[in-house]
């Protein structure tokens, strides 16, 4: 049983010193940002995305729960105001201790139905490309490549 519930003020704050970090960590391990700047260019990010925490208008972070355990979040916006029938996934995260135990799908799943409430029939989202566990994922869930960035090192 998994179910997505609105994160709260002390889970958002769990949640935001979580992810400034694996996102800096992401962004140096793809090769966009060097390790001295990395932490201050994803807090601005988070700072820009999420004025508001997670109050901001037109977005939906969820705690994501397996009966009564915190297994994860998922944070949906709507990718602009021009396209409010277009949501974006801006962070998915099945804790360590629980990934590969089918959360992720039920999850997802969930937050469709949870998207669709809200007015969105397209879902977007952005994977990094030495995640391949979750661009599996994503793959087995119906999500299409819309756009490739490749770099090479020389």
């Amino acid at each position: 049983m998994i179910t997505l519930k609105t994160m709260n003020q002390e889970e958002f704050k769990q949640y935001i010193s979580y992810a400034i970090e694996d996102y800096a960590k992401d962004k140096i391990a793809s090769g966009n940002w060097s390790e001295d700047e990395a932490i201050d260019l994803s807090r601005e990010s988070f700072e820009r995305l999420l004025p508001n925490d997670e109050k901001t208008e037109n977005n939906h972070l969820f705690s994501i729960f397996h009966y009564d355990i915190l297994v994860g979040m998922i944070w949906i916006g709507q990718k602009a105001p021009t396209y409010p029938n277009e949501g974006f996934i801006y962070d998915f995260v099945i804790l360590e201790q629980y990934q590969g135990q089918g959360y992720g799908k039920k999850a997802l799943k969930e937050a469709e139905i949870i998207a669709k409430e809200l007015g969105m029939n397209k879902m977007g989202l952005n994977v990094f490309g030495h995640n391949k566990i979750a661009r599996g994922l994503y793959e087995k869930m119906g999500y299409e490549i819309t756009n490739i960035t490749m770099a090479k090192k020389i």
